[in-house]
């Protein structure tokens, strides 16, 4: 893994020289989604041992919020799931750093703007890059209303990741791609995370939208959920990023449910 210097023994991940290194023998990437707390941190461990095991690439972990306004159903069930039973921002961030430490894929706090509103931006990104993460993914911020948190995130060594979504204008791509660092990621249709995406040439035209706003690697989420998905994206964008998907299969079928989506996915990256 490709790595700045970023002070206490911490490394700061290049994200975008991470991932161009990782296509050199994969032709799409596997980016998953887990959210603290649910169904508890222990479980939490299990999933990421589990990831580890498969070989992913990347990983969001989500600080649960009372109002995940992004999120369809499972993962709004499941946030409220994790508030109810006692997550601190503590416990967050101790689970973060256990698996930075422990694994070796680039981790990326996803979350809604409160809890950096609340921390304030500097506290924010300190303890970020104190725990090891590579970026963070806040959909409710608009680039304008960032204020100091792009300087602050440059200076802790943090890619703020900006999502660019099929409703954007030309000229509104245009801008984030200008304040996009690491990778940019694309929202492969309208509405909240969850529902199932039918790719199509509305969806690689949108595709091809993003890559003329910005030359960094493209991430495609919302509505990936098996293997057959990640095919689809060879040669399109860099990385597919899957979540609902994964929470559902544990739902379903427990650790093994699990391992066996997540082996499907990983088969698709080939």
């Amino acid at each position: 893994m490709e790595a700045l210097s970023q002070g206490e023994g911490i490394e700061a991940v290049d994200l975008e020289g991470y991932i161009r290194t990782q296509l050199e023998s994969k032709q799409v990437l596997l980016m998953t989604h887990l959210i603290v707390g649910y169904p508890s941190v222990e479980v939490n461990r299990q999933m990421l041992e589990i990831m580890a095991e498969v070989g992913i690439d990347l990983i969001e972990l989500q600080m649960p919020f009372s109002e995940p306004v992004a999120d369809g159903p499972t993962f709004v069930r499941a946030n409220q799931a994790a508030i109810a039973g006692g997550l601190r921002l503590d416990d967050y961030f101790e689970l973060m750093e256990r698996s930075v430490s422990a694994y070796p894929f680039p981790h990326l706090m996803m979350g809604y703007y409160n809890t950096a509103f609340r921390m304030g931006h500097g506290e924010f990104c300190r303890r970020l890059r104190e725990v090891g993460a590579a970026g963070f993914i806040l959909p409710d911020l608009p680039i304008e209303e960032y204020g100091d948190l792009f300087a602050l995130s440059a200076d802790s060594d943090l890619s703020p990741i900006q999502l660019m979504t099929p409703t954007n204008s030309s000229q509104r791509l245009e801008a984030i791609g200008e304040r996009v660092s690491g990778f940019a990621y694309a929202v492969a249709r309208r509405g909240v995370t969850g529902g199932r995406t039918e790719f199509d040439g509305g969806t690689f035209e949108f595709v091809a939208r993003c890559r003329s706003a910005t030359d960094l690697p493209l991430a495609l989420g919302f509505g990936l959920r098996r293997g057959d998905d990640l095919r689809q994206l060879r040669g399109r964008v860099e990385v597919g990023i899957v979540g609902s998907a994964l929470l559902e299969a544990w739902e379903r079928g427990g650790a093994e449910g699990y391992r066996h989506l997540l082996l499907d996915l990983a088969g698709g990256r080939h």
